[in-house]
């Protein structure tokens, strides 16, 4: 079926122009534009996030040394750096934004059953976390930072199962994490994960009143009256405590009038007592010590988009070209997380895109590049298997 076509040209029909073209409708994105359409734009884009391009620049002179293939490759033209920034600076971030919400829709559902270590709960389970960017304040005014610099933040909902990002917010770098409580809407049930940086008891009750539940790392400082204890525990779990507790402050009383659960556990790795606030009385304390280390999965996440996708060298300085690179590198992320799932592939994310990144002009089917590594590794796997043995 790929026979003789090029790996890019085979990714591409894994992303839907039809539902593209319908985001870029709803902005009237293509309004009066001759050369460089919204469609064409994206996927040379997608071309940079997915060869790590560091710059507009390396686009263009990367497509433009492969002229004679573009049209094959799926590109219908190639343009200067010129063209590509305006488009970036002018076209409407949210025609972007749209399409990776398409893309999250559509792959999330697709990595529902898969397992979450240490975890028996069939919950959706989230972490929420930020990340930020530093930039140059004299370059990016517009985004204020902290000690008068400049940043971005990039606010995550983070679906555990198979790491599928189910939330974005761009934002400022001095925006405070926990106001993104306030514009997230909970789903009933589902398991939310988060540090410090979002312990506001006027949105924690919200989310309990949802019917929803939280794991978050209490304040050394939190005033609290213990109701009742359960004495019943290993503490050769590290676990030190599971306790019953009602708030005591006036204030923090009155923005969570309900009990709460506060589960202590020692990490001897880090040396370290790790106290846990949840109001999820249903799961085990030692599941509640599970849930939250399970949260550094947005740490990882965030790690991997940040060296793996261009995000660092932002390829525009306005605040509509930073958004609209950021959501072009989320939408890379979603569809090669497609394309993994679609192949059945046992290779992580990462893997794959390294794959993808070096092969994008070989003219291999694309299952065969992925299924090979497969029974390489396997083949490594048993061959180590079996030297152990003997």
């Amino acid at each position: 079926m790929n026979s003789g076509k090029y790996v890019f040209a085979q990714l591409l029909q894994f992303v839907s122009k039809y539902e593209f073209e319908r985001c870029v409708e709803r902005y009237q994105g293509d309004y009066h534009v001759r050369e460089l359409n919204c469609w064409n734009q994206f996927v040379q884009l997608f071309f940079g996030q997915l060869t790590s391009r560091n710059s507009l620049r390396d686009i263009c002179t990367c497509l433009k040394a492969h002229k004679n293939k573009l049209y094959h490759l799926g590109i219908k033209q190639n343009v200067n750096q010129s063209s590509l920034s305006r488009a970036n600076e002018r076209r409407d971030w949210r025609i972007f934004a749209d399409f990776g919400e398409y893309l999250i829709k559509m792959v999330r559902p697709l990595y529902a059953n898969s397992p979450i270590p240490n975890i028996d709960i069939d919950n959706d389970i989230f972490a929420l976390d930020s990340t930020t960017i530093s930039l140059s304040i004299k370059l990016f005014s517009w985004a204020k930072g902290k000690y008068s610099r400049g940043a971005v933040k990039i606010h995550t909902l983070l679906d555990l199962r198979g790491s599928i990002p189910a939330f974005i917010f761009i934002t400022d770098g001095k925006y405070h994490d926990s106001n993104i409580l306030d514009i997230m809407g909970p789903i009933p049930e589902a398991i939310y994960l988060m540090d410090k940086a979002y312990v506001d008891f006027a949105a924690l009750y919200n989310i309990h009143r949802a019917g929803a539940f939280f794991v978050t790392r209490a304040k050394v400082t939190l005033d609290y009256s213990v109701i009742e204890c359960n004495y019943n525990i290993d503490e050769r779990s590290g676990l030190r405590s599971d306790k019953t507790i009602n708030l005591n402050g006036y204030k923090s009383k009155k923005l969570y009038p309900e009990m709460l659960r506060l589960v202590e556990y020692y990490d001897d790795e880090k040396n370290i007592l790790l106290v846990f606030l949840s109001n999820n009385f249903e799961v085990s304390a030692m599941e509640i010590a599970y849930l939250y280390r399970n949260r550094w999965q947005i740490e990882v996440f965030f790690k991997w988009i940040k060296q793996n996708l261009t995000i660092k060298k932002l390829w525009g300085n306005s605040e509509n070209a930073v958004a609209l690179h950021i959501w072009v590198a989320i939408c890379t992320y979603l569809i090669v997380a497609y394309v993994k799932y679609s192949l059945k592939s046992t290779l992580s994310i990462y893997e794959i895109m390294q794959i993808l990144g070096i092969s994008v002009f070989d003219k291999a089917p694309v299952k065969e590049l992925i299924t090979e590594l497969e029974v390489n590794q396997n083949f490594k796997e048993q061959y180590d298997l079996f030297n152990d043995q003997f």
